[in-house]
């Protein structure tokens, strides 16, 4: 299961960001995640749980929004959703389609923090 490994990875990442930024905890994780990624969503929310514990995101919430695969049409010039992933034709045109535009995304796009607030930070330094 590498998915496992990807959250570790993106736990990494996201705390250290939380961390620059002042964070006490982060509440959440925002992630694109392509149907072409080769990233199953289940094992991934699961490797998630496992890998927040004991950092700043023990509790926090992923959110993934998939991405649908997308190609290019030459003949049609534009991007176009497949319909399926088995077959890479435009659903407009029915012409083969080689150009992936959308779909193998594996990226954070924002995270939510939970940061002291100035009166917490005075009594601490005190």
């Amino acid at each position: 299961m590498h998915e496992l490994s990807i959250a570790a990875s993106l736990v990494e990442s996201v705390e250290q960001a939380a961390r620059r930024a002042g964070a006490q905890r982060v509440a959440r994780v925002f992630l694109r995640l392509g149907a072409l990624s080769g990233v199953a969503k289940d094992a991934l929310l699961f490797g998630y749980d496992v890998a927040t514990a004991g950092t700043l995101l023990e509790g926090s919430r992923l959110v993934i929004e998939e991405v649908a695969v997308a190609v290019h049409c030459e003949t049609c010039r534009r991007d176009v959703k497949l319909s399926s992933i088995q077959d890479f034709r435009c659903p407009v045109c029915g012409q083969p389609c080689a150009q992936i535009a959308a779909g193998r995304e594996l990226e954070i796009t924002g995270i939510e923090i939970e940061v002291a607030d100035d009166a917490s930070l005075q009594a601490e330094s005190a």
